[in-house]
């Protein structure tokens, strides 16, 4: 027999939170697992607990898959179901400061402590550039009540971001807005020269140097904190995260996530300001992307355990009582039910979802925002209405300090 946890699909992250602290775990063969559908709840009753059990969509897949074999045996399913799934949710995903050679030396770095991570990190380090940080212009000493934080997995050079943030000047005059950008790009001699033995990514996007981060943040007039997690094709290219603010940052950091399939940096900086009341408030924010694949050593069905594992080192690294929001493309092919987005959730217990719908080109709800907020404050996220050129809809949040 083997102690297995059955978690439920839960929309919400408080009712992740409440599930977590009253469930029951127990005692079940993964073969009891696998005869699950991705869709069914058992509840049964006893005097004192209810039991929720629920059977991950990728766990069901496997158990179909395997249901074609039927001259195995059932001992042999299930050691082979086992191996497969820990292979994806059993690995560490410890994180550790990290001495950087990068210029900037007001970048914190933290990085996976695993000796498999950290060999496969190395190589894809070396095919990047340095980190970008430009600051803000101007003087920004005006009372702030409320701000605009827009998630965008903006495609490299497909996502219209000028326009967007045009927009949205237009609809709040004056309400300072801050982007958390996945899948940004910047090209030039910035980008060194091919090593022999770094790791890289195929190409992506057309190259329009207009869209470069660093030009778009010049367009706009905003600070620029971009970091690249790998170097796009073998071209003087690189991709990543960043986060673009009418607002100074400070407290810039660097997350690496646990080695999965391609580089992953999340990136986090602090930005403060005065209430009409001048009342101080600080927030923290963050973009991260997390990997759709994993390595072939997992197979494709641990690609859920693989991201549910970069999302628990995260939320480790994230971890305090301070003000955040959290936006990026996770990657969740099963939506509210996927991993990544359960072990995500489970910090951020006040995240409400109002707007369900589908963000990966009508078919998929790939990007969240998550919210870690004191008493007072509010924070309503909409879906976009157009995609503005991406393969994903923006995810718009008006926050309203206090």
């Amino acid at each position: 027999m083997t102690l297995v946890e059955v978690v439920a699909e839960l929309p919400h992250a408080a009712a992740a939170i409440e599930h977590a602290n009253s469930r029951v775990v127990r005692r079940v063969t993964r073969a009891t697992i696998a005869q699950a559908s991705p869709d069914q709840v058992t509840r049964t009753r006893s005097d004192a607990n209810r039991v929720l059990s629920f059977c991950s969509p990728a766990e069901h897949k496997l158990s179909n898959c395997l249901r074609l074999h039927s001259g195995l045996r059932r001992r042999e399913l299930c050691l082979i179901a086992a191996l497969l799934i820990a292979s994806g949710c059993g690995g560490a995903h410890a994180l550790a400061p990290l001495t950087s050679d990068s210029p900037h030396s007001a970048i914190t770095w933290v990085s996976p402590i695993q000796p498999r991570d950290a060999t496969a990190l190395t190589r894809w380090r070396a095919g990047v550039g340095s980190p970008v940080v430009a600051p803000t212009p101007g003087r920004h000493d005006e009372a702030i009540d409320s701000l605009t934080v827009v998630s965008w997995n903006v495609a490299l050079d497909e996502g219209d971001v000028v326009t967007l943030v045009r927009d949205l000047q237009r609809e709040t005059p004056g309400r300072p807005i801050v982007l958390l950008l996945q899948e940004a790009f910047r090209g030039g001699e910035d980008v060194p020269q091919l090593p022999g033995d770094c790791v890289f990514a195929a190409h992506l996007g057309r190259s329009n140097r207009e869209r470069e981060i660093d030009d778009i943040a010049r367009a706009l007039g905003f600070g620029l904190y971009y970091v690249p997690s790998m170097r796009n094709g073998a071209g003087h290219e690189d991709r990543g995260n960043a986060i673009l603010s009418s607002l100074p940052l400070d407290g810039l950091s660097a997350i690496e996530l646990p080695f999965e399939h391609q580089r992953r940096v999340t990136v986090a900086a602090r930005l403060s300001g005065l209430t009409s009341d001048r009342h101080p408030w600080s927030l923290r924010v963050a973009s991260v992307h997390l990997d759709n694949l994993v390595g072939r050593r997992n197979g494709w069905i641990a690609t859920e355990y693989g991201r549910a594992r970069q999302a628990r080192g995260l939320r480790e690294a994230l971890a305090g009582d301070d003000p955040l929001i959290l936006g990026g493309d996770f990657n969740t092919w099963f939506g509210f039910a996927d991993q990544a987005y359960i072990e995500t959730a489970l910090a951020f217990p006040q995240t409400r979802v109002n707007d369900r719908r589908r963000t990966f080109r009508g078919l998929l709800r790939l990007d969240h925002v998550f919210y870690r907020l004191p008493p007072g404050w509010t924070a309503d996220v909409r879906r976009g209405e157009s995609s503005r050129g991406s393969d994903h809809y923006p995810l718009v949040t008006t926050l309203r300090v206090r």
